[in-house]
Parts: structure tokens; C-alpha cells; sequence
């Protein structure tokens, strides 16, 4: 494999104003593009001119040393944190000129998120953590339980949707959390460290039903980790350091 630097955003084909992610793809941008990203918290610097581009369907793994920047990447990506100078484009939109309201509402609807140690609700039942972002998006009860125990049928943990997350295995757990990422159908996962807290088997579990069900529906997912061995369900592998980016495979 050899490196390459990804080029400016302008040197992209241009899209349609209309065009839906998608579609965007279709006509040869890409789903998601991040162009010059610098950010800093306070005297650090945590990213200093990262680029990157996603296409739909795709699975990129970000890699790179603590503190190199990879996690920061990940969250401007996904709109949680504002760069201080570049742009991040999803399809024709930029969310770098969104309001935060905007950026909550794509958040809820199209992104979905996979963390490291889950972050499912305590006091409900799985079930119910499943079902919640479609609850905050105005699914009816009744169908977004029928659409949550759907998701944890098919990620093999349909025998805890009743039970709460304290009563199930870490395993488990994140496959739960896959479950919700996954539930409103989203066109990006997000997925930061979603097996640094798993044993190997258990993570690899995890890591072939993600992958497997974002390829299933066309979804891109873009992971950060520190192993190999999870970056290797990736299509791609990103470097970060010292807040830049170099592209691999």
C-alpha cells in the first residue's frame, strides 16, 4: 500500500445543490470530506491541517498514537465540535456553517455513534436504549420497540431486551449499542474505540456484526482505534499525527 495526501475539496466534482448524501457520492464527491481542519483547546493544538474524505458505504479506520489527534478528528466529522479554521461537507451541506440545532437534528437522524464504553442509559431496559433516538425523533412507541428489538435480533442479542444494562455482559452491552447506532438507519457510524473495552473475542464479535450490518445497508463507518486487528475490518486506513493526516490502502 502506498500513502496518499487527499487534495483540496475544490478539486472535487461538483454536486448538485439538490442532491441528497447519497446521491452526492453518485455524482462523484464524496459523502463526507473534511478540507484543512485545524482546531486547538487552548495552548494545544489538536489538529493542525487534517484532511479527509469518505465515501458512502466505505469504512475508514483512523489510527495513530494517544493524543495524536484521531478522536478529535472523529468528533468535528460528526459536527460535536466546531474546527477553528477548514471545512467538514457532508453531501452538499456544510457543517461547518450549520447551527448547532441543524447539526443535533443530522446527529439524531442520519449519524449514529458506537463508544467505547457503550453509554447506554442505565435505568432502561436494552430494548429501550435501542429505541430512544428514535423516540427523541417522533417514532411512535409502539414501532420504534418493533424496529429496536429488529436491530438486537439481528445482532444476536435478542434474549436482553428486557434486561437493563447493569444485568448484561460488556459483550453484550456494545452490541447493544451497535443495535442503536444502527436503528434510525443512518448514512455515517461514528464509532470511537467501540471495542477498547472488550476482551479480543468479544471485539472481534463486535467488529464483524458492525461492519457487516453498516456493508448490509450501504452505511459508511468512520472508527478510531489503536489495534490493528480492528482496523483491519477497514477499507482504509488513515494516520493521524501530530494532528495530520496520511492515507493508507
Amino acid at each position: 500500500m502506498t500513502p496518499d495526501t487527499p487534495g483540496p475539496l475544490a478539486e472535487a466534482t461538483p454536486i448538485s445543490p439538490t442532491a441528497t448524501p447519497a446521491e452526492a457520492t453518485a455524482e462523484g464527491g464524496s459523502l463526507l470530506a473534511a478540507v484543512e481542519l485545524r482546531k486547538r483547546f487552548g495552548a494545544t493544538t489538536a489538529l493542525d491541517g487534517a484532511s479527509l474524505r469518505v465515501a458512502a458505504g466505505e469504512i475508514v479506520a483512523l489510527m495513530g498514537p494517544s493524543g495524536s489527534g484521531k478522536s478529535t478528528l472523529l468528533h468535528c466529522l460528526a459536527g460535536i465540535f466546531p474546527p477553528d479554521a477548514g471545512e467538514v461537507r457532508y453531501g452538499d451541506r456544510s457543517l461547518s456553517r450549520m447551527s448547532e440545532t441543524a447539526r443535533s437534528a443530522l446527529r439524531r437522524g442520519e449519524f449514529g455513534f458506537v463508544f467505547q464504553f457503550g453509554q447506554l442509559v442505565p435505568e432502561l431496559t436494552c430494548a429501550e436504549n435501542v429505541a430512544l433516538p428514535l423516540r427523541l425523533s417522533g417514532v411512535r412507541r409502539r414501532e420504534a420497540q418493533r424496529r429496536a428489538v429488529g436491530e438486537l435480533e439481528r445482532l444476536a442479542v435478542a434474549d436482553v431486551a428486557r434486561k437493563r444494562p447493569g444485568e448484561v455482559s460488556g459483550g453484550q452491552g456494545q452490541r447493544v449499542a451497535v443495535a442503536r447506532a444502527l436503528v434510525t438507519q443512518p448514512k455515517v457510524i461514528f464509532a470511537d474505540e467501540p471495542t477498547g473495552a472488550l476482551d479480543s473475542l468479544n471485539g472481534e464479535q463486535v467488529m464483524r456484526l458492525l461492519t457487516e450490518a453498516a456493508r448490509a445497508s450501504r452505511a459508511a463507518v468512520v472508527l478510531v482505534t489503536h489495534d490493528a486487528r480492528v482496523a483491519a475490518y477497514s477499507d482504509r486506513e488513515v494516520v493521524v499525527r501530530d494532528g495530520r493526516t496520511r492515507t493508507f490502502g
